[in-house]
């Protein structure tokens, strides 16, 4: 049996709910982790999830902003209830399908200065990541466990459009890279996306709306992220690693500035 998961930040679900059904249509996702919903439990647009095949749901919403959810064709079964966020947004959902652990996560931007003393929004980020190492520690790293979402860090030097200009800008700078880097070694975590696609190469997942053509700018981040514990080693890369970003779906009409990214699972 194949699992194939994608994750999307989709920028108001109630917005983009068509945009999301004609992607699920298209890529035959089993399980959608989405994030930025932008509303509450009860606005989620059920019906639209339901019609297209998706009747199990995991939503964490609130008012106007963050917000997170899980959709899937399989039965979701309880995961554990993640409490990382200092401020108390709805930033993390977890369930579990085909018993595997999927914990879905919208970590903060971090605002525009990456200075802890002087930003709280940055305070909040790092904050965030400390939590989640702390939590990736206490696993066992046997379990089959995912963590992924929008990770608002964009980590290797092929994931922001320039190394070099991006290294005092939020979501790139060293401290930020540290902190992703010290979550994924607290996990023994694998990147499925760069086990599919070499480092060597460009690959974004987010462009900004200020740019009339995303395409020819090109100035992207790979912000969006699927990472697996050793227990899912095996089912994940039995066949080599099958994950992509979906860039295409970028260039639709009233886009998220995100793509979905999609991994697939032997199980």
């Amino acid at each position: 049996m194949r699992l194939r998961l994608a994750t999307w930040n989709v920028n108001s679900v109630r917005l983009r709910a068509e945009q999301v059904t004609r992607f699920a249509r298209e890529q035959d996702p089993d399980v959608l982790c989405l994030q930025e919903i932008k509303c509450r439990e009860g606005e989620f647009p059920r019906a639209e999830f339901e019609a297209a095949g998706y009747p199990h749901m995991r939503i964490s919403g609130q008012k106007g902003s963050h917000g997170v959810a899980i959709v899937s064709r399989l039965p979701l079964d309880d995961a554990p209830a993640l409490d990382l966020c200092r401020e108390g947004h709805a930033r993390v959902v977890g369930a579990r399908v085909s018993g595997i652990e999927v914990q879905n996560f919208y970590i903060p931007a971090g605002g525009d200065t990456p200075d802890p003393e002087t930003n709280p929004k940055f305070a909040h980020k790092l904050d965030f990541f400390a939590r989640l190492t702390a939590e990736a520690r206490r696993r066992d790293p046997a379990e089959a466990l995912v963590i992924t979402g929008d990770l608002n860090v964009a980590p290797g030097e092929n994931d922001v459009w320039s190394h070099r200009q991006m290294l005092k800008v939020v979501s790139h700078t060293p401290i930020e890279i540290e902190a992703m880097a010290a979550l994924c070694e607290a996990g023994g975590f694998t990147d499925l996306v760069r086990e599919a696609v070499p480092e060597s190469e460009k690959l974004f997942s987010w462009w900004s709306y200020r740019a009339a053509d995303f395409r020819a700018s090109n100035r992207g981040l790979r912000l969006d992220h699927i990472w697996i514990s050793p227990g899912l080693r095996g089912p994940a890369l039995a066949d080599g690693a099958s994950a992509r970003v979906h860039d295409e779906v970028r260039a639709w009409e009233r886009p998220s500035d995100h793509a979905p990214v999609t991994a697939d699972f032997r199980l």
